[in-house]
C-alpha cells in the first residue's frame, strides 16, 4: 500500500495533465472560433444597424414604411443607405414607392431627405407587383414628410408615365390629396395610343397634376405642340382618360397650324379643345372674341364670332378641318391674295348670328358657307370699275369651288343694293340700284369669283334712282349688265311705265325691251325747242300704247311698238303693225296697217289775237269729230306738223271719204290742238262726199282739204268733180265749197256742165 500511493499521485497528476490539455485546447478552439470583436463606432454615432426598417400607422393602417439596407443613428438622425420609402394612400390601396442611394431620417421631425438621385414610382398596388407603365418621378434634393407622405424637391425633376415623359424644376407631391405639382419650366411629352404617331408637347411655367380628378393644371401661362400645330395660351386645365390627352380648357388662346399650302390660325379668350386617343385634335371650341384664319393658295378666309366649333377630320395622320359653327355676332371674310397678273377677286364679308362653313376635302378649301339665322353679305371691289353689293336675307348659302372661288349662293327674304362706281366723263356717281325678292340664287364665273348671272323670283321688287320694276321673277346676266323680268313684269319712272309679259332692262345702256301684252304709258316730252305743242306727241297729255312688243333705247328717246300696236294720247288714237318713235328728232312712223285717229279739238272758248270771239270754224263745233286715216305707211314730223300717209291711204271725216296714193296731213300748229288744219292727197285721188238726199265725187291726182273752209281743190290728171244734184265738171282746177255749196273751175265760177243730171 506504502508501493501504491505514489502510483495514485502519478496516475492523479497525469489525469490533471489530460484535463488541462484538453482544456487548453478547447479554450484555444474557443478563442479561435469566437466572432470578430466589433469595430468602434464613429464619433458622435450612437448606433449601427444593417437591415433596418421604420413603419407609421393611423387608425391601424399603414402611412408609411422606410427600409434602408444600412441604418446609421447620428445626432438624433439616421443615416439610411439603399433606402425604400413606401407612402400608402388612404382610400385605394395603392402607395407610391421612392427609392434612393442614401438619404438622411429625421425621426423627431419625421423627416426623410435625400441630397442624390431619388426615383419615386406612383401607384403601385399592395401584394401586387408592378405592371404596366406607371408614373416614375426622377430627381435630387428630396424631402419627405414621413407622416403625411408629402415629397418634395426644388431641384430639376423627370417624368416617366404610360404616355410620355416630361421634366421640369422643383415638385412637390401630396398623397393625400394625390396632388403631383411642378413648379416651374415644365415639358411634357404625351404620346397617343399608337406609339408611331407623333406627340403632343406640352410646355408651362407651373403645373399641378390633380390624380383623384385626372386633371392636369398648367400656369401661368401654357403652350401645345404637335408637328405643325401649335397652341400659345394662358392658365390651361388638361382632362386625361385612361392617362391619354382627352380635353384641354384654357384662356387667352392663339394656335396655328400651318401646312404647305394651307394655314390655320384660330384665338379666343376662352378655348377647348377635344382629342382623340392619338392626340389628334378632334374638336376645338373659342368663346369670347372667337377669331379662326385660314389661309390658302388664292385667299384669306377669316371667322370671328362670340362663339366658334372646329370639327376636324381624324381619319387620317393629321386633324384637318372639317366644319366651323360660328355663333353670335358671326362674321366670315374671304379676302383674295394679290398676285401678279390675276386680276383679285372681290373680298366677302358674310353677317348672321349663325354661320356654318363646311370644307372640302383635305381641309385646305372652303366648300360651303351657311348661315343659320338671318344675314348680310358684302361684295367690296378690289378692282377699278367694279360694283359694291351688298345683299341681306333670311337664310344664306354658298357654294365654293377650287381655291376658295365662290360658284354660287342661295337666300330667301332678300334685299340688295349695288353702287357702281362714278364713270370718268360722269359728275356723280349713278344712284344705287336696290332690290327686294323672297328668294334669289347667283352662280358666278369661273376662275373669277365674279358674278355671272343673278335670279330673283316672287314678289321681285327693283329700284335705281327714279326707275322702278317688279315682276314674278328677275334674271342679272352681269356680264352684259341686263336684268330680265318675267311674269307681271312692270317698269316706271316719272317719264312713263311699261308691263309686259317679260321686260328687259339694258343697265348700262337705260334701254328697255318688253314681250306679250305690253302696255305702257309715256308722260309727256317737255322739251326746250320751241315747238307749236299739239300734233301726234303733244306735250300737254301722256301717251299710252299697248302692243306685242315694245322697246325704248337712248334713255326713251327712240321708242318701238311692235304686233298689233295701239297708241291713244287723249282721244286721238294711233294702230299698227310697228310704231316708231324717234322724240328727240320729234319723229314717229308706223307700218303696216296704220290706222290713225285725230279729234278736232273743240274752240268755244277761244279768243283770237284781239280778245274777240273766234270765228267759228269747222273744229269748234259742239259735236266730236274725228279725222281717220288709214295707211300701209305713216311718217309724221312734229316740229312741221305733217302725217305722211302713203302706198294707199284712205282719210275718213264726217260726210267726207278721200282716197289717194299719199296723203299728207298738215295738223293745227297749236299746243293746245292737235287736230286736223289741211290736208294734201297726190296719186288717183278720190273724195266722196256725202249729205242727206246729195252725194258729191271728185277724182284728180292732186287734191287739197282746208278744214275750217270746207274747202277742196283738185288739179291734175283731168281733174272731174261730179254731184248727183249738179252733174259732172271738169277742168284744170276745181275749187270746191261744201260749207257755201260752190264750185270754181280755174279760180272762177263753174258754167259749163259735161253732164247734168235731171
Amino acid at each position: 500500500m506504502r508501493y501504491a500511493r505514489p502510483l495514485f499521485l502519478v496516475a492523479m497528476l497525469a489525469i490533471l495533465v489530460g484535463v488541462g490539455v484538453t482544456y487548453y485546447g478547447r479554450l484555444k478552439q474557443r478563442f479561435a472560433n469566437a466572432p470578430e470583436k466589433p469595430k468602434a463606432l464613429a464619433p458622435g454615432t450612437a448606433a449601427s444597424y444593417h437591415g433596418w426598417t421604420y413603419t407609421h400607422t393611423s387608425n391601424q393602417k399603414m402611412v408609411i414604411k422606410v427600409s434602408a439596407d444600412d441604418m446609421q443613428e447620428v445626432e438624433g438622425k439616421q443615416e439610411l443607405s439603399g433606402v425604400q420609402l413606401d407612402i400608402y394612400r388612404k382610400d385605394d390601396g395603392q402607395y407610391n414607392r421612392v427609392r434612393s442611394a442614401k438619404a438622411e431620417f429625421d425621426m423627431g421631425q419625421g423627416i426623410l431627405y435625400s441630397d442624390g438621385e431619388v426615383e419615386i414610382t406612383m401607384g403601385m398596388k399592395v401584394d401586387q407587383p408592378a405592371s404596366g407603365r406607371l408614373m416614375v418621378i426622377k430627381s435630387s434634393g428630396v424631402r419627405v414628410e414621413s407622416k403625411t407622405g408629402k415629397a418634395s424637391t426644388d431641384r430639376p425633376a423627370t417624368f416617366q408615365f404610360d404616355r410620355g415623359e416630361g421634366q421640369a424644376v422643383g415638385a412637390d407631391y401630396d398623397p393625400n390629396t394625390r396632388e403631383l405639382k411642378m413648379r416651374s419650366q415644365v415639358k411634357l411629352v404625351w404620346q397617343g395610343k399608337d406609339r408611331k404617331s407623333p406627340p403632343m408637347h406640352v410646355e408651362s411655367g407651373e403645373l399641378s397634376y390633380q390624380e383623384r380628378d385626372l386633371k392636369v393644371y398648367l400656369s401661368p401661362w401654357s403652350k401645345l405642340t404637335r408637328e405643325t400645330m401649335t397652341l400659345d395660351a394662358g392658365p390651361a386645365i388638361v382632362t386625361l382618360v385612361s392617362g391619354a390627352l382627352n380635353h384641354v380648357e384654357t384662356t387667352q388662346a392663339h394656335g396655328s397650324d400651318e401646312r404647305p399650302a394651307r394655314k390655320l390660325e384660330y384665338s379666343a379668350n376662352h378655348l377647348d379643345m377635344e382629342f382623340d386617343d392619338s392626340n389628334q385634335i378632334q374638336k376645338i371650341t373659342g368663346t369670347d372674341q372667337a377669331r379662326v384664319v385660314s389661309t390658302a393658295d388664292a385667299t384669306v378666309t377669316t371667322v370671328t364670332a362670340d362663339r366658334v366649333v372646329m370639327d376636324f377630320d381624324t381619319s387620317g395622320d393629321s386633324s384637318l378641318l372639317q366644319t366651323a359653327l360660328a355663333t353670335g355676332h358671326s362674321m366670315v371674310e374671304s379676302k383674295p391674295l394679290v398676285k401678279a397678273g390675276v386680276d383679285p377677286a372681290d373680298t366677302r364679308i358674310l353677317k348672321s348670328d349663325v354661320i356654318r362653313t363646311k370644307m372640302r376635302a383635305g381641309g385646305q378649301e372652303l366648300e360651303s358657307v351657311q348661315t343659320e339665322s338671318p344675314g348680310a353679305i358684302e361684295f367690296i371691289p378690289n378692282r377699278p370699275g367694279q360694283p359694291h353689293r351688298w345683299m341681306n336675307g333670311e337664310r344664306i348659302s354658298i357654294a365654293y369651288g377650287e381655291k376658295n372661288q365662290i360658284q354660287s349662293f342661295r337666300a330667301s327674304a332678300v334685299s340688295t343694293r349695288t353702287e357702281k362706281p362714278k364713270p370718268a366723263d360722269a359728275k356723280t356717281a349713278p344712284a344705287p340700284e336696290l332690290t327686294w325678292s323672297k328668294d334669289l340664287a347667283a352662280t358666278f364665273q369661273p376662275n373669277s369669283s365674279q358674278l355671272s348671272k343673278l335670279e330673283q323670283w316672287s314678289d321681285f321688287r327693283y329700284q335705281e334712282g327714279d326707275r322702278r320694276a317688279k315682276a314674278d321673277r328677275a334674271v342679272l346676266d352681269q356680264p352684259n349688265n341686263r336684268i330680265d323680268l318675267t311674269g307681271a313684269a312692270r317698269v316706271w319712272d316719272p317719264t312713263g311705265s311699261a308691263d309686259a309679259d317679260k321686260i328687259l332692262l339694258d343697265q348700262k345702256s337705260g334701254d328697255v325691251s318688253a314681250e306679250g301684252n305690253v302696255s305702257s304709258t309715256r308722260m309727256p316730252d317737255k322739251t326746250s325747242k320751241d315747238s307749236g305743242g299739239g300734233g301726234m306727241l303733244s306735250e300737254d297729255e301722256p301717251l299710252h300704247a299697248r302692243a306685242a312688243k315694245m322697246q325704248s333705247t337712248e334713255n326713251n328717246l327712240k321708242i318701238r311698238y311692235e304686233g298689233h300696236a295701239v297708241l291713244w294720247q287723249g282721244a286721238s288714237r294711233l294702230e299698227a303693225d310697228v310704231v316708231e318713235i324717234d322724240r328727240e328728232s320729234e319723229i314717229l312712223k308706223a307700218h303696216g296697217h296704220v290706222v290713225s285717229q285725230l279729234l278736232d279739238k273743240a274752240k268755244s272758248d277761244s279768243k283770237d289775237a284781239k280778245g274777240a270771239p273766234a270765228a267759228k270754224t269747222a273744229t269748234n263745233q259742239g259735236a266730236r269729230v274725228f279725222t281717220i286715216v288709214r295707211a300701209p305707211e305713216l311718217v309724221y314730223s312734229d316740229e312741221q306738223r305733217i302725217a305722211d300717209y302713203k302706198d294707199g291711204v284712205i282719210l275718213d271725216r264726217p260726210n267726207m271719204k278721200v282716197k289717194a296714193r299719199e296723203i299728207r296731213a298738215f295738223l293745227r300748229n297749236n299746243s293746245d290742238d292737235s287736230s286736223l288744219d289741211h290736208a294734201f292727197a297726190d296719186g288717183k285721188v278720190e273724195i266722196e262726199q256725202t249729205a242727206p238726199g246729195r252725194i258729191r265725187n271728185g277724182a284728180s291726182e292732186h287734191a287739197e282739204y282746208y278744214v275750217d273752209e270746207d274747202k277742196v281743190i283738185l288739179e291734175g290728171g283731168k281733174p272731174q268733180f261730179t254731184d248727183n244734184v249738179r252733174g259732172t265738171t271738169q277742168g284744170e282746177k276745181l275749187t270746191w265749197f261744201s260749207k257755201d255749196d260752190r264750185l270754181l273751175v280755174n279760180g272762177v265760177p263753174a258754167k259749163s256742165v259735161l253732164h247734168r243730171k235731171k
